[in-house]
């Protein structure tokens, strides 16, 4: 006898063939694959979409190299300042206690361990953080004693062209003080350590990303927001003609950073620029307390726009412009050398 759970059917034998449900579900499928695949299709063909989509991965990639950027301006400026702070409230106090240099020796010890506590801070930041070997802290005695030279030339020649003129006058000579010394040592570092923060940090951290024009006037600009305090007690016409001044000055000492990659051939041009100017006797970038000291006792003699005014020789419109000069043209050696750097990409 047949089992009737096996006999075929009507219904088991349509369940053998394509059911009209499996038919429909199916066809329902491919519409639904035809139009995710058309979505797609258009979503790639589509140029706004594609627009979209590329401007927002740019500006993802801005966002992660500007953070970058931003984080190894921090590290850097740690590391320097850092480690001036460290040799400053640690070590300085402990050298006093053990040694007891006195007033004077304390001082020689200060000053010296500021200035190697600076660099000693900058070459960790390189040496661990960028991973390669702090170049730009070699000495070069030939390049040094080359940029010292062309340093003092180029601020003493308007200045002796502003004498001849009348716009100075000297009122007498007092001779060489011993003290001159100490004030060379104190200009000296100060233009070691604003080197080694405007032009080996901030310039090199940012010419990486934005390029080496834009990280020369960026960097220029901050240079001469930072000397607004000189010209405080001035007008309004003796801080805008001394940022333009020191603006001009940030770009030729960036520009000769570009041509030399060495802190101590700018270092020594911008230190010998501003003992000249100290040796004439007018005021350094707007200070006075050094003037008593320089061998000749000068006077303003001419208007303000010709002397400089209160910032000193530097805002003069002669050694303005002769700034101006000697920037384009260390602008071009450094295009023709290659020494430019494109944007970051």
């Amino acid at each position: 006898m047949a089992n009737p759970e096996f006999e075929p059917t009507a219904t088991s034998a349509h369940c053998h063939g394509p059911s009209p449900h499996s038919f429909s579900f199916r066809a329902r499928f491919a519409k639904a694959h035809r139009s995710s695949e058309d979505t797609m299709s258009s979503d790639r063909l589509d140029p706004s979409h594609t627009a979209s989509v590329a401007t927002e991965g740019i500006a993802r990639q801005r966002m992660r190299v500007a953070g970058r950027t931003l984080g190894s301006l921090l590290l850097g400026g740690a590391a320097v300042l850092g480690s001036i702070l460290v040799f400053r409230q640690g070590l300085l106090p402990l050298i006093d206690a053990v040694f007891q240099p006195g007033p004077e020796g304390l001082s020689a010890f200060r000053r010296a361990g500021i200035l190697l506590s600076a660099l000693a801070g900058y070459w960790a930041y390189v040496h661990w953080h960028e991973k390669r070997d702090a170049t730009e802290l070699r000495l070069r005695p030939v390049h040094l004693m080359l940029g010292g030279a062309s340093g003092a030339a180029m601020v003493a020649l308007p200045i002796a062209v502003l004498f001849a003129l009348g716009a100075y006058e000297k009122v007498l000579y007092r001779g060489v003080s011993p003290a001159l010394s100490g004030v060379a040592v104190l200009i000296g570092i100060a233009a070691v350590l604003e080197e080694l923060v405007y032009r080996c940090l901030l310039f090199r951290i940012l010419e990486r990303p934005l390029g080496t024009g834009i990280a020369l006037v960026a960097q220029a600009l901050i240079f001469a927001v930072g000397h607004l305090e000189n010209v405080d007690q001035g007008s309004a016409g003796d801080a805008v003609a001394m940022l333009v001044s020191v603006t001009l000055l940030g770009l030729l000492w960036g520009v000769l950073f570009v041509l030399a990659r060495n802190l101590w051939v700018v270092a020594a041009h911008h230190a010998a620029w501003n003992f000249t100017i100290l040796l004439s006797g007018v005021p350094l970038s707007g200070i006075e307390d050094w003037r008593a000291l320089a061998p000749f006792e000068s006077r303003y003699a001419g208007p303000d726009w010709l002397t400089g005014g209160m910032f000193g020789p530097e805002s003069s419109l002669l050694v303005i412009v002769s700034t101006m000069i000697a920037f384009v043209v260390l602008l071009r050696a450094a295009r023709r050398r290659g020494g430019f750097l494109g944007p970051a990409t």
